[in-house]
């Protein structure tokens, strides 16, 4: 496989950088080609603005369609199209960062938010005009991943832990993000309590993540609905026969 792991933690030094380094090493033991995106080494911009679009020429800029002319266009700006490279390239995305603030720190999402753009990992239409969505869209055929840190125990982030389940948490990422573009969203790898680990745990952990990156070809994905499947109505709500009585996030899985 092809294996493309963004990396947005400060500091190389941290535990996340030496899991990523453990990550990256045990994926190509196992045969697979791998590129990285190391956000803050790269220094990379999170706003999106009018240089993102080389042909705006000072126009009142409206992000979707911009962006969708933009990338049809081939005018995007060198840093997004080189990005959008490796995601072509890519069969499968490891996406690895610190829960900061019960979300992703800034510079992660200004790299969806500027990568993503309409056109490219959505706003695609089928050979029928519908726009491909949730399971379909322009990721679709690739496998995505989040690898993540955080500071709670496991029990604090679980059904009734004060910190929310940590498959709430996730959700704007692995069916909001992952899934709407088309990428199948395999399980997350959680390293909990990662402010105070001891070096004994640290190698579990290793070895933890080197077992999950082992079956990331062949892992069942998390079971999400898809759009097309017949589950939801013309106003993307889910029909009145499934599940009835029950909401909430979890009523998106199958």
């Amino acid at each position: 496989m092809n294996v493309l792991w963004i990396f947005a933690h400060p500091e190389p030094r941290s535990l996340s950088g030496a899991l990523r380094d453990e990550g990256l090493r045990a994926l190509r033991e196992l045969g697979h080609d791998t590129r990285q995106s190391d956000l803050y080494a790269m220094r990379w911009n999170p706003v999106v603005d009018g240089g993102d679009f080389r042909h705006d020429g000072g126009r009142r800029l409206i992000v979707g369609a911009t962006s969708q002319r933009a990338y049809s266009e081939g005018t995007l700006s060198d840093d997004i199209r080189t990005e959008q490279e490796k995601l072509v390239w890519a069969d499968a995305l490891i996406v690895q960062y610190p829960l900061w603030w019960f979300g992703m720190p800034a510079i992660l999402k200004g790299w969806f938010d500027r990568v993503f753009v309409k056109g490219f990992a959505y706003g695609v239409k089928g050979p029928d005009g519908r726009t491909l969505r949730y399971g379909d869209g322009g990721l679709a055929g690739k496998r995505a991943m989040a690898v993540l840190t955080v500071g709670a125990p496991e029990a604090g982030m679980g059904p009734r832990g004060a910190h929310g389940d940590i498959g709430d948490l996730l959700f704007p990422l692995q069916h909001g993000i992952f899934w709407y573009s088309g990428m199948s969203a395999v399980p997350p790898h959680v390293i909990y309590g990662a402010d105070r680990l001891s070096d004994d745990a640290y190698e579990d952990h290793a070895a933890a993540l080197r077992k999950r990156l082992a079956s990331l070809p062949t892992e069942e994905p998390i079971p999400f609905r898809r759009e097309t499947g017949g589950d939801y109505d013309e106003s993307l709500v889910l029909r009145p026969d499934i599940l009835p009585g029950r909401s909430g996030l979890a009523v998106h899985c199958a």
